[in-house]
């Protein structure tokens, strides 16, 4: 089954707990997963070759969290192209703020511009509307589970 790297941008702890639960997910499908609470470049290049999601919420004005902000920077800055990544994403937010998901967005972004291949399409949450966010992702994430070679 496929190697999994799962880096996480969080503030309150939503997205560790979406995180933690999508690797119990993955890991019951036969994947080989691995959490990265605060996750540097270092990891990240290992999981180029492999799969890599992203479950980061958003704080401020659509910013990435201090958490993932780093790797995020850095990917940016240092790694360039990565046509051979492919990554899924999961982006929590609170529609009655100007920038819901907007770090999602921007990872989503940036990795689109680097050429690498999204998975699926991007799980967008809503605290406002989701109070357990972990029973909108759960079973996107086994659905994008499934499509792992």
């Amino acid at each position: 089954m496929a190697e999994v790297g799962i880096f996480v941008g969080t503030i309150y702890g939503n997205a560790l707990l979406v995180a933690e639960e999508a690797e119990a997910i993955l890991s019951a499908q036969g994947h080989k997963v691995k959490v990265f609470e605060d996750p540097v470049l270092a990891d990240w290049q290992y999981y180029r070759n492999h799969y890599a999601l992203v479950v980061t919420s958003t704080t401020g004005q659509g910013d990435l969290p201090d958490s993932i902000a780093p790797l995020f920077h850095d990917i940016k800055e240092q790694v360039g192209y990565q046509p051979e990544l492919h990554y899924g994403l999961i982006a929590l937010g609170d529609s009655t703020y100007t920038h819901f998901c907007g770090a999602g967005k921007q990872f989503d972004a940036l990795l689109q511009e680097q050429g690498a291949q999204r998975v699926g399409d991007v799980l967008t949450i809503d605290a406002s509307e989701e109070p357990e966010p972990e029973a909108v992702s759960n079973p996107w994430v086994e659905s994008w589970g499934a499509r792992l070679q």
